[in-house]
């Protein structure tokens, strides 16, 4: 926090206009150690408590908005002695602490402000889908605690240049019309992009850790790149990809349950029976994916469709597709649990 000395603030030495008469009470008045205020100047009440009539007397000048400043025991002694405060308990401290309230309107604030002013302008559903590049740099305003949020007073926008220009107002602060309002610069329309943290190798599940959301103009990104999370958590990666690579959908796939050359289970199905067998496939598949199978014991190739991690399942309507399928050596072994009638 900044901190600055108070030794040249002004003093309010006039106490022919400020004499306040009268006893303070029965209790004694007492210096404070730390004072907050929200004014520009500091009052005798500020620092002491049981000031009685004199507390509303200004004596110095306050620091700056939102900065703190320190004034030595004494000096506040003076001052409230110049006003017939007396007999104030100090209890022993050498010094007292201002800090000066105030409202920090932070550069994103005025960015979010005029982002969504000019989001609606472009017909756009948030500020957040524009990215905005000021010709100045942007910094942050104190101005008072009662001070409103930032509101656009004038707006000038070129939508195929993205160039802007704007004037803005602080509701309910004074000092801020002595500031500088005045913003222009450039905005571009902009997506948000899901981004890898670690390489991934092909056929690696994406995990919600492995991304992090980044914010890509719109022209660079293009219209495939994937602006949800979700939409990437557990499918895995159609090829290899390095760390930092913007995710599209096409480098996605669903996750593969089948690999080639891998012995898979064979379901066979058809009207009122259900036959197993092993084979080998002889390509890679997701769920859903028709891939070729080679029957372990009849040799025979198959076209099924993948149902789950390591099964393929045929399907047919007619008995005799069945029948031509699989070998007299697997339907032979095939276990009564295999089978079932209607």
């Amino acid at each position: 926090m900044l901190r600055i000395t108070l030794a040249a603030l002004l003093v309010f030495t006039t106490p022919a206009t400020a004499q306040v008469t009268g006893a303070l009470g029965p209790v004694s008045p007492m210096l404070k150690r730390n004072v907050t205020i929200a004014s520009d100047v500091v009052r005798i009440g500020d620092f002491i408590d049981n000031a009685g009539e004199a507390a509303q007397i200004p004596i110095f000048r306050a620091p700056d908005l939102g900065s703190t400043g320190s004034i030595p025991t004494e000096r506040v002694l003076d001052a409230a002695r110049a006003h017939n405060v007396l007999g104030v308990d100090a209890g022993g401290i050498s010094e007292v602490t201002v800090r000066r309230e105030s409202r920090a309107i932070a550069p994103q604030e005025v960015e979010d402000c005029i982002a969504q002013a000019i989001a609606r302008q472009r017909g756009l559903k948030s500020g957040n889908q524009l990215m905005l590049k000021f010709d100045r740099e942007v910094r942050t305003l104190q101005v008072e605690p009662t001070a409103a949020a930032p509101q656009i007073v004038r707006l000038s926008h070129d939508l195929s240049s993205g160039r802007f220009d704007v004037v803005l107002e602080l509701p309910g602060s004074e000092i801020a019309r002595g500031l500088p309002l005045r913003f222009s610069g450039t905005a571009v329309e902009v997506v948000a992009s899901a981004m890898l943290t670690r390489p991934l190798a092909r056929g690696d599940i994406v995990r919600q850790s492995d991304i992090v959301m980044m914010r890509k103009l719109k022209a660079e990104a293009g219209s495939d790149v994937v602006s949800d999370p979700s939409l990437a958590a557990g499918l895995s990666a159609r090829r290899a990809m390095p760390a930092g690579q913007m995710l599209r959908q096409a480098d996605l796939m669903k996750p593969e349950l089948v690999q080639r050359n891998e012995m898979v289970t064979l379901i066979f199905e058809m009207p009122g029976i259900m036959l197993t067998s092993r084979g080998k496939a002889l390509e890679s598949g997701t769920e859903g994916d028709v891939i070729s199978i080679v029957n372990a014991q009849s040799k025979r190739t198959v076209q099924g469709t993948v149902t789950g991690t390591g099964t393929v399942t045929v399907a047919s309507r007619t008995p005799q597709f069945a029948a031509n399928t699989i070998s007299s050596e697997a339907a032979a072994s095939a276990s009564p649990q295999n089978q079932r009638t209607e």
